[in-house]
């Protein structure tokens, strides 16, 4: 391959990411602030799990049990992580308005709530694209290739970037979706999100078939019918906003 189609691919896995923190993230500072801190909380939570399991590896490419357990496990943790981040920014909205009340300021306004959402979900999503996308495609800007095993036409770095692009997209939204159901306490938001998350990645084991991979294709299209029902439950404003993101992520 080419130095091309290296930048092509690392463009196909973040280029919408890029797109949305331009338009969105970096016009507020403590947007930027909330994406960093999730990039760096998710990057974190990464090294700890395969520094968990780094004793169990190699796993048996035999059966499929070990990967199971491997990928309930990561989804667990991070999914505990998730909560734990949204009791931090709760904390911090509280004091916020409290602040705001203090100084006779308006507090944060619900799209405001909606965008540090986005940011957390979309560090969540780089953290994800860099580590398990972005760290495979230094091969890639040499000269040479490689292709997947059941589709010899294929790179096996186009694979990966499509499976990062979809991979930001889910975890982009589903914070969204995870923030409002916490702070409506609406527990079939509180449980979509994970139950994607495990679908996300037991496809990405039980389906290594090219064939399958439409099924990521249906995942994205209900994780936005869903993030935009949310959005239009709350306010005109923030389904506007949720739209703007759907419409710059496809």
């Amino acid at each position: 391959m080419t130095v091309a189609a290296g930048i092509g691919y690392a463009l196909l896995a973040l280029g919408p990411s890029i797109s949305l923190f331009v338009s969105v993230i970096s016009k507020k500072p403590f947007l930027i602030l909330t994406l960093l801190s999730s990039t760096l909380l998710w990057l974190i939570s990464l090294i700890i799990l395969s520094g968990i399991w780094r004793p169990f590896l190699p796993l048996s490419s035999t059966t499929w049990w070990p990967y199971g357990i491997l990928i309930f496990t990561a989804v667990a943790f991070q999914e505990g992580l998730r909560i734990l981040f949204w009791k931090i920014y709760k904390r911090l909205e509280d004091t916020l308005d409290a602040f705001a009340d203090r100084v006779s300021k308006p507090r944060l306004f619900l799209t405001d709530k909606m965008q540090i959402a986005l940011a957390g979900g979309l560090g969540h999503g780089v953290a994800h694209a860099v580590f398990f996308c972005l760290s495979l495609l230094t091969p890639a800007f040499g000269p040479a290739t490689a292709f997947v095993d059941r589709c010899s036409q294929m790179p096996f770095f186009l694979v990966s970037a499509v499976i990062a692009l979809a991979f930001v997209t889910i975890h982009t939204f589903s914070m969204l979706i995870a923030f409002n159901g916490y702070a409506e306490g609406n527990k079939v938001d509180q449980f979509f999100v994970p139950i994607v998350h495990l679908a996300s990645g037991m496809v990405v084991k039980s389906f290594s078939n090219l064939q399958f991979n439409i099924i990521y294709i249906y995942i994205y299209i209900y994780v936005q019918i869903r993030c935009d029902c949310v959005a239009t439950h709350i306010m005109v404003g923030v389904s506007t906003l949720a739209h703007l993101c759907y419409y710059l992520c496809i």
